[in-house]
């Protein structure tokens, strides 16, 4: 069903309404009209890696391993899987009329927000720093949401507009900053191609207010921007208990009644939470009329329509519950997880082979964990298998495979009842006896999520700083001091600064949150079954860089993230090595795309991402340092060479001046292919320069 039939269709239902029957469709648990053949309907689910919160689905690596993997086809996959078991959940569930929360088919995912400081707690829910990639893999994952079918498969929902990346503690009273220039170059692209090009059917506003207005509720945001210069024709939806924040942390109105008024009249059409309980309250007190309570209504009756959920059927109905965690779906997380996991150093120590590498000391709090498997906002797994178990599996009739916890996730000891670090002997003991450590390091969403609330209280916030928790620190003193060959494995969603590894480990790999199957595929990683091929979607900054960024409060890009950073990191954006020797060896300009020339010099295939930067070489609105606007990857076969065209979108030969104001470059442009930044510190670690060419243009 097109948009405009949809409309058509929801115009004449809801003008059959009672006032009363009209208000009531616009909070997130809308109830039934059986006069009319309306059932209720549950607008809250979440499909942020997968089908979440509503019991068995597949697993994905949590979504900065997704933007890890720099694959947008394979992300569009992802998002089709999960529009499937979603569909497959629906379909089972409504005909026994369940119609509960997480059960409908409007998921509030991706968030598309910028991690732009290391330090925010659900900056792995997003898809990185970087405006350029996380609009072209927000796209996708909007794409394999809603699908291209007559019938839109499931509703995606672009959140959370806008400027907002924390603190998590401030979130229901701050007021994001942000200067033009940063809003047009940084905070708005992603939201403006989910709606212009992937066509996102809902939007989400932020808890925070920016530029002093609240963004469930704001007139710049809401009606200037998004309805009127991007067109957006869907249905805007609170964040959850967002619209009570208004009158008490805001402090932007007195009461509910003119919360309520302030939200609807400038587009948010449906409440997560309460406060459109007051709707007829507000209508009372003459603050909203009778039409805006319409036209709300009615938008969010089109996505309804356009769902197929209103008693006409479609082509998605005949899913079986069967799709739900199916062999497909398992093997493309699987292949997710591979592709997301980040080879950060390696000095010869990997791949590992089960025959001949004797036992393997395997230690750490997350080496054996499943909180650490599945990040946050994830569904249930039938199965899980942790780092440890999928070690134990690969080394199977080879080599002994010994286990020690080691330390507590944070806590000075395990058992309450025990001496501080009454883990650490027994880790000890294990090194002693093997022949290489794999420390199994990092975080969960107890440590890394979203600040507690009435609204959904499953989160912990912000990270104070960038290093492991000091019992971490300990135990991985104390392994590498022992000076077995040592594999360090970290299991988090952000930044850590792992330097004393870099310095004295043999190897790091990045796993981010790999989903609840990833411990296989990280044991494919070790023992080369695969070779590792993520890139970094973020920097990773050593800790007393902190001193160096702007405060956490400060939305101002200046020294944020690689386009603006001037100091050192340990980690770049777009770094991340393999089993292979690849590298770029020519590169050409054309009109709208580059060709690049890659060689694979090593004796085995492999994967990598190929990533394209522009630098303006004159302008003074021109971020400093080289900016991404193009990426591919590609498999490459042991000595292949292969050429690969790559577009670049006319927008990356323009700079945003301090008016905000997208403008024309300086014709001026140095290009850069490679398979990391083209920076000082990628070189080093790597042993590679970027190849570059020169563009002209007026």
């Amino acid at each position: 069903m097109d948009r405009e039939t949809a409309r058509r269709r929801a115009r004449a239902l809801v003008a059959q309404m009672s006032l009363e029957e009209k208000a009531g469709q616009l909070s997130y648990s809308a109830p039934p009209i059986p006069r009319l053949g309306v059932p209720a309907y549950n607008w809250w689910n979440e499909a942020l890696h997968g089908v979440a919160r509503a019991g068995t689905a597949t697993s994905f690596p949590q979504a900065i391993g997704l933007a890890a993997m720099f694959d947008e086809e394979l992300l569009e996959k992802l998002g089709d899987a999960a529009a499937t078991e979603g569909r497959a959940k629906y379909n089972a569930l409504s005909a026994q009329d369940d119609r509960d929360i997480y059960k409908g088919l409007t998921f509030w995912s991706p968030n598309v927000n910028i991690f732009r400081d290391p330090r925010w707690g659900r900056g792995h829910e997003t898809y990185g720093e970087d405006p350029f990639l996380t609009a072209q893999l927000g796209k996708a994952y909007v794409r394999g949401l809603q699908g291209s079918g007559e019938t839109m498969k499931a509703a995606a929902c672009a959140k959370h507009f806008a400027v907002h990346s924390g603190p998590e503690s401030l979130r229901h009273k701050f007021n994001a900053v942000a200067s033009p220039k940063d809003m047009e170059e940084t905070y708005l692209p992603a939201f403006e191609a989910c709606v212009k090009d992937a066509g996102v059917e809902a939007v989400m506003g932020a808890y925070n207010r920016t530029n002093g207005e609240p963004c469930c509720g704001s007139e710049t945001l809401l009606k200037d921007i998004l309805r009127g210069r991007w067109g957006f024709q869907g249905h805007v939806v609170s964040d959850c208990w967002a619209i009570r924040d208004f009158h008490t942390g805001h402090m932007v109105t007195e009461n509910t009644a003119q919360s309520v008024a302030l939200a609807l009249k400038n587009g948010c059409d449906l409440n997560c939470g309460d406060c459109y309980r007051c709707l007829l309250l507000a209508l009372r007190e003459g603050l909203i009329s009778e039409e805006d309570i319409t036209i709300a209504a009615e938008r969010l009756f089109t996505t309804r329509y356009l769902l197929g959920v209103l008693g006409e059927g479609s082509e998605y109905d005949s899913i079986p519950y069967e799709a739900v965690e199916c062999p497909e779906h398992l093997a493309l997380a699987h292949k997710a997880a591979l592709e997301s996991c980040v080879l950060l150093k390696n000095s010869g120590l990997l791949p590992l082979n089960p025959e001949t590498v004797g036992t393997v000391g395997v230690i750490g709090p997350n080496a054996n964990s499943r909180a650490a498997l599945v990040g946050n906002y994830h569904g249930t797994a039938s199965r899980y298998v942790t780092v440890l178990e999928g070690i134990q599996d690969a080394m199977e009739g080879h080599g002994r495979v010994l286990y020690a916890e080691g330390c507590h996730l944070w806590r000075d000891r395990v058992e309450p009842l025990a001496q501080a670090s009454d883990r650490m002997t027994e880790a000890m003991a294990v090194v002693k006896h093997s022949d290489v450590v794999v420390l199994v390091l990092g975080l969960d969403e107890t440590l890394e999520g979203e600040q507690p609330d009435e609204g959904n209280a499953a989160g912990s916030g912000d990270k104070e700083d960038l290093l492991l928790p000091s019992p971490q620190r300990m135990l991985l003193r104390h392994v590498l001091a022992a000076g077995k060959p040592t594999l360090v494995v970290l299991l988090a969603g952000s930044a850590i600064d792992l330097s004393e590894a870099e310095t004295q480990a043999d190897a790091i790999l990045l796993g981010w949150y790999p989903g609840a199957g990833g411990g296989r595929a990280i044991a494919d990683l070790i023992f080369g079954k695969a070779s590792p091929s993520g890139k970094l979607p973020v920097t990773f900054y050593r800790d007393g860089a902190l001193e160096e960024l702007p405060a956490f409060t400060d939305y101002a890009m200046t020294n944020r993230t690689y386009r603006y950073y001037r100091g050192e990191p340990l980690y770049p954006f777009g770094y991340g090595l393999t089993y292979g020797d690849a590298a770029v060896t020519a590169v050409t300009a054309g009109e709208a795309s580059a060709r690049v020339t890659v060689e694979n010099r090593g004796g085995r295939a492999a994967q990598e991402v190929v990533q394209l930067y522009l630098k303006d070489e004159a302008s003074p609105d021109a971020p400093p340092n080289p900016i991404l606007c193009g990426f591919r990857r590609i498999e490459l076969g042991a000595g292949e060479t292969r050429t690969v065209d790559i577009p670049i979108e006319p927008s990356a030969f323009t700079v945003v001046n301090a008016a905000g104001e997208r403008i024309p470059g300086s014709g001026a442009w140095t290009l850069y292919a490679g398979l990391g930044q083209p920076d000082a510190r990628t070189a080093r670690l790597t042993g590679k320069t970027a190849v570059s060419t020169s563009i002209r243009r007026t």
